[in-house]
């Protein structure tokens, strides 16, 4: 009669301690068994470590367990063993062909309430939690809510029963309780972002710069007016910004130049550009605002790539026409993948963020395309979105983890 194979699931439990995972997994070398899986998470010091092992068909599982009993004792954790059947290893391993996706949880703070409505979804849909991480550092008690960030991200294993229901769940939670939660599948593209592309008012200034230059001029009633019917749709975007310039003209060159030295950016985006340019990201402002605006953001973020709309000045004074093609939500879409051509990146490796419907068209079309801050209708025909932290959750979305966003 032929041998069973021996396989056997290890659990350690204790308290955490240096070489406790290399004293364990000596014991085991010395048997040299064949180690079919192994995972390993603490929590506030407390180690949860599992091993999946496959006893040679030469030894005998008895003298392994026995020794590892000894060892767990000795160092002061529980050690549990349960066989495993060849037949349900199979099984298991048979699950690895099927679809995989993260599911990201942002905010300032992450709650028991969040996590089990969040669960409950990806129960109902049939997918199976396969790890929990956190990708935020640990939290100070006394931090104030408005400087702290949270991120908890889900990895899961299966194919949604019905995606469009399960998004709209996740975002009926996110409204209720004051989270933003993203559902990516998880693949290479994922892993290897190249190119980030960034809207500039309302999402990495925290101010439309032509309602300041309006201020300024006197103009600004006659601007928020023409604003507000572009948003109707009563008139189109190119429109609407010929007749927004045209209320500009006279306006002082200087006034600008005070404009853009006050610009006030976005929350987190100095640290992302900074992340970004460690990692070798290219970077782009592809913006329906103004050049102007958009190089002295340029040197002052380090951004590789800006598009805007040129004002046309002359003898120090606007003169209420602007130079070259309007920058309008067809346009960002295009140079999104001109940038990407240039850079030879796919587009399934972009990313495009930002708030407003013009940046529809490249937040669609972008591999990771982000409705930041934004208006509900720009939320909802967005594939993801950030209403809860600064522009650095980006990172979270990205796969980064605290450790490694400068």
């Amino acid at each position: 009669m032929n041998k069973q194979r021996e396989i056997i699931l290890l659990n350690i439990y204790g308290t955490d301690k240096p070489g406790l995972t290399s004293t364990l997994t000596q014991i085991l070398a010395s048997y040299k068994v064949n180690i079919l899986d192994i995972g390993q998470a603490v929590i506030h010091n407390n180690l949860d470590l599992g091993i999946l092992f496959e006893v040679p068909f030469e030894s005998e599982a008895s003298p392994i367990l026995k020794d590892l009993l000894f060892k767990g004792y000795e160092l002061g954790v529980k050690v549990k063993f349960t066989p495993i059947a060849e037949k349900d290893y199979n099984f298991w391993v048979g699950k690895q062909g099927k679809e995989r996706y993260n599911i990201t949880l942002l905010g300032r703070r992450i709650t028991a309430a969040q996590i089990a409505e969040v669960s409950k979804v990806i129960f109902d849909q049939q997918l199976n939690i396969e790890k929990i991480s956190r990708l935020s550092g640990r939290p100070r008690l006394t931090e104030k809510k408005q400087d702290v960030k949270a991120c908890v991200e889900f990895s899961v294993r299966g194919t949604p029963i019905d995606v469009a229901t399960m998004k709209g769940s996740f975002l009926d939670i996110a409204r209720n309780l004051g989270l933003d939660i993203a559902f990516q599948e998880d693949n290479i593209y994922r892993r290897t972002r190249r190119l980030v592309c960034f809207d500039m008012d309302s999402t990495l200034i925290q101010t439309e710069v032509i309602d300041e230059l309006a201020h300024r001029a006197g103009v600004g009633e006659e601007v928020c007016k023409i604003t507000e019917a572009a948003m109707r749709g009563e008139i189109n975007f190119a429109d609407s910004f010929q007749q927004r310039v045209a209320l500009l003209k006279g306006l002082d060159e200087k006034v600008m130049i005070d404009i853009a030295e006050k610009l006030p950016l976005t929350e987190g985006a100095e640290r992302l550009f900074r992340t970004l340019k460690k990692y070798g990201f290219k970077t782009a402002i592809l913006s329906g605002g103004f050049t102007y605006f958009g190089k002295y953001l340029q040197n002052k973020l380090g951004v590789d790539y800006v598009f805007a709309n040129q004002l046309e000045i002359e003898s120090g004074k606007l003169t209420g026409n602007y130079v070259g093609d309007i920058v309008d939500g067809p346009k960002k879409a295009e140079l999104l993948r001109n940038i990407a051509f240039k850079e030879d990146i796919h587009l399934a490796q972009t990313v495009a963020v930002g708030d407003g419907s013009n940046d529809l068209p490249m937040i669609n079309i972008a591999g990771l395309g982000i409705a930041f801050h934004a208006k509900p209708l720009v939320k909802k025909n967005a594939q993801h979105s950030i209403s809860t932290i600064g522009l650095d959750a980006i990172l979270f979305l990205m796969g980064f983890r605290e450790r490694d966003i400068e």
